[in-house]
């Protein structure tokens, strides 16, 4: 079963957010999952090229008509034309997410993908709670290399939902 592992995070990062999506991406293709992004920049980027550089799979979600503002290691770059309504493409293709730093583009696909059932892995990101709602909603790690292993055990157990790779 093949795994798709969305990462979300700023088109625009500081360096130490840039090398945790970087280490994410590169742990994402070593695993043999796809890799699921906004394709643009910051951490869509840097995990595109952490996936790119071990010969990973990196399936960018564009949200203008062309494939041009892509970043330069997707795999594939598919130009919606939905602007920021791209976000819910982003969260459905993915059986699991990893949401790295991020601002409230990110908080919106967090948000999209506990709504679809998708479960969330966050690093450096947002920390969700809800009154009277048990449970964690937002499984936090503090490495990149644990937020992929979260992650591939997540996928693995089904609980990310319909698997689009299988």
């Amino acid at each position: 079963m093949v795994l798709y592992i969305g990462v979300i995070g700023d088109a625009r990062c500081d360096e130490k957010t840039y090398c945790l999506a970087e280490t994410v991406g590169r742990e994402i293709a070593r695993a043999g999952a796809v890799l699921v992004c906004g394709g643009r920049g910051g951490v869509m980027e840097a995990a595109s090229k952490g996936a790119h550089t071990k010969g990973g799979l990196v399936l960018g979600i564009l949200p203008g008509p062309s494939r041009a503002e892509g970043n330069c290691y997707l795999t594939v770059a598919v130009p919606t034309g939905m602007g920021e309504a791209r976000n819910a493409l982003v969260a459905r293709a993915s059986d699991v997410l990893i949401a790295i730093g991020g601002g409230y583009g990110t908080l919106s696909e967090i948000a999209l993908g506990l709504k679809m059932g998708r479960p969330v892995v966050g690093l450096g990101t947002w920390r969700l709670e809800k009154p009277g709602m048990p449970g964690p909603h937002l499984l936090v790690s503090e490495t990149p290399e644990n937020a992929v292993h979260l992650a591939l055990q997540l996928g693995r157990q089904g609980q990310g939902g319909t698997n689009l790779g299988s």
